[in-house]
């Protein structure tokens, strides 16, 4: 697996540009070292600042920001249901330098009382900047694993929370548990004529597709992963797989591991659906998905996802916008 900074496809001889998903950016310093202090004298700091989140969505300041709401106006909290994310690196106007930043899962009582729009990570991603993409998603995917972690697998004792959030602890045994992220891969199927190979999931409307994607099994390497899941949902062979980049899916808690792969040398290159996960296989050149797109006969992926930054890394550019949200 190549893992350099310049990315040289199998089969193209110019190396491109690093891919950069929107979710990938990150402005935080997550100082790990103030997490053993806990919430409470973190919270206590004037300059303390909290990302509000309610029912998977995060409280914003407007359209492409979030508020970052001062640890004071939204009164007691408890502890539990704060997490600790970081400092910020840099001086803006709604954050100090140094300054703590934390979630606050509220319910919906506080949620009521606060002023702002509630925003969707998956729509709004693309647009907020660095710092905020990287605090929204942070935030969610420890909010998610805090709501499915609150019984120990072991004993099924009711866990208490540790280290400002980081970790849940099982009273009986003393046994601590992380959050947990699980690997997926996500592939640009090339073919000689550098065709992209993109399939529409038989749980979306019609005319909506997107790269083959999987998780990988326990025991796995990412390359094997690549090659058994396009065979598995496409029924075609890939050599080569080209590590392109990663991005957080905290939807509940992948971690989304970008690859390009190519038909392997002497093998048939008709895919074929699964007939379970995909209804629909078809391969695109540039021109032919530039143009269903923007005659809406295609639905791209949406422009926070990585689906959409591999698909345009590959077309070269902006494509026309036949995404949703």
């Amino acid at each position: 697996m190549r893992m350099s900074g310049s990315r040289v496809p199998s089969g193209r001889g110019a190396p491109r540009p690093p891919l950069a998903p929107p979710l990938a950016r990150f402005d935080l310093d997550r100082d790990y070292l103030s997490r053993a202090g806990g919430v409470e004298g973190l919270l206590a700091d004037p300059a303390a600042r909290l990302v509000v989140l309610h029912d998977g969505r995060a409280l914003g300041a407007s359209r492409d920001a979030l508020a970052l709401v001062p640890a004071a106006r939204v009164g007691e909290v408890d502890p539990d249901a704060v997490v600790f994310l970081g400092r910020a690196r840099s001086d803006a106007p709604d954050l100090a330098a140094g300054a703590p930043v934390l979630a606050l899962d509220a319910g919906d009582e506080l949620a009521a009382t606060l002023d702002g729009e509630w925003l969707e990570l998956r729509g709004v991603g693309a647009r907020l900047g660095a710092r905020d993409a990287g605090i929204f998603a942070q935030a969610l995917a420890l909010a998610n694993w805090h709501a499915a972690s609150g019984f120990s697998p072991g004993t099924g004792t009711v866990t208490r929370v540790g280290q400002s959030g980081w970790v849940r602890i099982d009273p009986d045994t003393g046994r601590e548990h992380y959050p947990r992220t699980d690997p997926a891969v996500i592939v640009a199927v090339l073919d000689d004529e550098d065709r992209i190979l993109l399939g529409s999931n038989v749980e979306w409307g019609a005319g909506r597709f997107s790269l083959l994607a999987g998780f990988v099994e326990p025991g796995e390497s990412l390359e094997a992963a690549v090659v058994r899941e396009i065979f598995e949902e496409a029924g075609v062979v890939v050599a080569d797989p080209v590590y392109l980049g990663s991005q957080p899916w905290p939807f509940p808690a992948s971690l989304m591991l970008g690859f390009e792969a190519r038909i392997a040398a002497g093998t048939p290159s008709e895919p074929t659906p699964d007939g379970t996960e995909l209804r629909e296989l078809r391969w695109f050149t540039r021109e032919q998905l530039a143009a269903d797109a923007e005659a809406g006969r295609v639905t791209l992926p949406r422009s926070a996802s990585i689906a959409r930054a591999i698909i345009e890394d590959w077309y070269g550019g902006a494509l026309p916008d036949g995404a949703e949200g």
